[in-house]
């Protein structure tokens, strides 16, 4: 059962690979894993470009898990070599858009739900969503779901970890600040050039350092990434206008981020684009993770943001490939990835269920 469920799920991610489903444009892939549900005889459910089911046996008194991954992903950048809407496999490889980031992790999860979807006396039910707009944080995505599924008690959520167990993933607050200053002429004197005013801000962002420092995600890394200013080589602007980006640990939530740097960071106007995507993890001591580690599993923190973001749930990051891979220009998997994935998918719910 489990090699039929591994060969249908290589040839579902040959076939999203070759379907575009950049965020909000996932309709194509939609149908595709509509598609495969019903091959499989599963009930499923479709609310816009997500794809849920249930198991068979659900029970609303036992507590449920929930499965998660996204079928929407970003676009090529310009270093593609191969045609990222192809699905290539060369040496064990198998490329393509989205092929690593998550698609691998998405039919992978697929799979492991349709091996215990009709069995009997599970500890827990079980909820799995392919979800859209993953990559955009868009408001159609997995939060949108949130209030339709089941109530949710624990979640993995399929991104690129190599099988290990990301027990805690970094939130994210982006920024838009403003330096002020004053408008004038380039060629006479000025004081107060918002540019030049810019230069210490700039420093003082470099500089600071949140007190608390976590043991699974280390510190919060506050960075710079976008400044802006000026329309004219001979006029000095009023403003500078910076946008950063700060990815919070779980010592902190995004409103206390939020609340320090309005009070000490030396811009003129500094607001929260969104405080929604917050810290993630889950307790070592969870049988989720134990069963993981028991496994051979190790257990690390997560810097980069996932769908494990909108959920309030203890949640772990859990999946093949290789985030370093992600977004990189002629994206790929491994098959041996997707093999392995699924089996210790399997054994680790075994374990739990």
């Amino acid at each position: 059962m489990i090699e039929k469920l591994t060969q249908d799920a290589i040839a579902l991610l040959r076939t999203l690979i070759e379907t575009p489903s950049f965020s909000s444009e996932e309709d194509g892939t939609a149908s595709h894993i509509e598609t495969w549900f019903k091959k499989q005889t599963i009930p499923f459910n479709r609310t816009t470009n997500n794809i849920w089911a249930t198991n068979k046996y659900f029970d609303e008194t036992k507590p449920t898990l929930l499965l998660n991954s996204h079928h929407d992903t970003v676009k090529p950048n310009n270093g593609y070599t191969k045609d990222p809407f192809k699905a290539i496999v060369e040496a064990g490889k198998l490329f393509g858009l989205g092929s690593n980031d998550a698609g691998g992790c998405l039919v992978s999860l697929l799979a492991t739900f349709a091996y215990f979807y009709s069995k009997e006396n599970l500890a827990y039910n079980l909820v799995i969503v392919a979800s859209a707009e993953e990559e955009s944080s868009g408001k159609k995505g997995l939060n949108s779901m949130l209030s339709i599924l089941p109530a949710i008690d624990v979640a993995i959520v399929g991104e690129p970890t190599l099988m290990h167990l990301a027990i805690a993933e970094k939130g994210l607050v982006v920024f838009d600040a403003e330096v002020k200053g004053t408008a004038s002429h380039a060629a006479h004197p000025n004081d107060d050039n918002a540019i030049y005013n810019t230069i210490a801000v700039l420093q003082w962002f470099q500089d600071y350092r949140f007190k608390k420092t976590s043991e699974t995600l280390g510190e919060v890394k506050m960075t710079v990434t976008q400044i802006n200013a000026g329309k004219q080589h001979n006029a000095v602007p009023s403003e500078v206008k910076l946008v950063v980006d700060v990815r919070v640990n779980d010592k902190y939530s995004n409103q206390e981020i939020v609340d320090i740097l309005q009070k000490e960071a030396p811009c003129d106007v500094i607001l929260p684009r969104s405080i929604k995507l917050n810290s993630s993890s889950i307790p070592k001591e969870h049988p989720l993770v134990l069963a993981g580690l028991a496994l051979g599993r190790q257990t690390y923190g997560s810097p980069t943001l996932s769908d494990q973001a909108v959920l309030t749930c203890p949640s772990l990051k859990l999946g093949p490939g290789d985030s370093t891979r992600s977004h990189s220009a002629d994206e790929f998997i491994y098959i041996r990835e997707i093999e392995e994935g699924i089996a210790l998918y399997i054994k680790l719910l075994e374990t739990l269920l």
